[in-house]
């Protein structure tokens, strides 16, 4: 077998830039279809013989794709991406940011860092996977709606334990400088509607003001993410070491001179791992209830609804798991770390499965006009696959 030790590599392949090139110029913006690119990648594998599964949201307009490489007896290794991309509509770009533009040793382009170069480097070394004498399987599994709330992978792991798979583990390629990343928060999105009574501005004893209402709910949401950063236990391993809670989005009233009768907005948690978002869920619906009687004693049908729009669960991946020693092997690289960003990662180990995070590019350039990742980073991803061509660890 080839000599697979890539480490001085500086530049990746030009058949893994092609690919780069060629997934950019998809535009799968959350809120439009990823069909083009998920068929893509389908018909791409079934050129080579690799049959694919696609599994659909509600609408038919877009997809996951899972597909398995090799057929050893091992359960095998995932390796995991999304496919949908941040809108770039209000962004300062110098470029398209659909059409790669390659430029003093970086590739940019929306997706470039998350995370169309981790799914790219994947795709181009499938034929070497193909070639190989793989002792274990390997699995690819791209996913829909990840930036809307890791919407899509949860099918996808459905459909996994419905065939009845139980792959020994999983590698979620989001940027992280291909450092291993063994824990991040988990991530849940609510949303409040406060409807009160509609009044003329010179009567508010006669309405029910929904955004002053909501205002107190949202003080209160600031009271306990205040609570948190004073109290909480710290896991300084987190660059935020605690569990913040923010109010990201709120619309409500008509004019200046009328008592506004709805008012919603959106709120979020990024829990610590392992900590329980029903219960801080739950205490804001606490707070809000007392707050109705006081509303329904001037409108009798004043209400303040709640519904969780998304959730995450945070990652929490030991040290000493084959996983992470894997991931170690691969990247070259022995410390590990911990996010406070969320990922895909927490449901497939909430699923059972080891998981980790390590991809190519930075966090710091995700979603930013102008996105990038280094050819340098995208040569440690490719080099990191192509080790596994060597021999796995017993425990793969």
């Amino acid at each position: 077998m080839p000599n697979t030790d890539k480490t001085a590599l500086l530049r990746p392949s030009p058949e893994v830039v092609s690919m780069i090139e060629r997934l950019i110029a998809f535009p799968t913006v959350s809120r439009d279809s990823n069909l083009g690119m998920i068929e893509w990648i389908r018909d791409y594998l079934a050129g080579m013989g690799v049959s694919s599964r696609l599994t659909y949201d509600a609408t038919g307009k877009k997809a996951n794709l899972f597909a398995t490489l090799g057929k050893g007896s091992k359960p095998g290794l995932i390796l995991s991406g999304h496919t949908d991309v941040v809108p770039v509509e209000g962004q300062a770009w110098d470029t398209d940011p659909f059409k790669a533009t390659i430029k003093d040793g970086l590739v940019y382009g929306r997706g470039a860092a998350d995370m169309k170069s981790f799914i790219a480097t994947a795709l181009a070394l499938t034929p070497k996977f193909l070639a190989a004498d793989l002792d274990m399987p390997l699995h690819f599994a791209f996913s829909y709606d990840e930036e809307v709330g890791c919407i899509g992978v949860q099918g996808l792991i459905k459909d996994l334990q419905e065939l009845g798979l139980k792959p020994a583990g999983c590698i979620v390629g989001e940027p992280t400088s291909m450092q291993p990343i063994i824990a991040h928060k988990g991530i849940h999105r609510f949303r409040c509607c406060v409807t009160g009574r509609e009044a003329h501005s010179s009567y508010t004893n006669m309405g029910v003001n929904a955004i002053e209402y909501a205002a107190r709910i949202i003080a209160y949401i600031r009271h306990m993410a205040d609570r948190f950063a004073q109290l909480e236990t710290r896991d300084y391993g987190f660059t935020v070491p605690y569990t913040t809670m923010q109010t990201g989005l709120i619309r409500g009233g008509l004019a200046s001179n009328i008592v506004p009768k709805e008012c919603i907005f959106e709120f979020e948690a990024r829990t610590m791992p392992g900590s329980d978002a029903g219960r801080l869920y739950k205490e804001v619906q606490d707070f809000a209830a007392n707050l109705l009687p006081e509303m329904r004693q001037v409108e009798p049908n004043a209400q303040i609804a709640f519904e969780w729009l998304a959730s995450a669960p945070g990652l929490n991946t030991k040290e000493h798991e084959a996983i992470t020693q894997l991931a170690a092997s691969l990247s070259r690289i022995n410390t590990t770390g911990s996010v406070s960003y969320g990922t895909e990662a927490g449901l497939f180990q909430l699923a059972g499965i080891p998981t980790i995070v390590c991809g190519p590019g930075s966090i710091e350039q995700a979603h930013r006009p102008n996105e990038f990742v280094a050819l340098e980073q995208v040569a440690q991803c490719e080099a990191f696959m192509l080790r596994l061509l060597d021999p796995m660890p017993t425990a793969f």
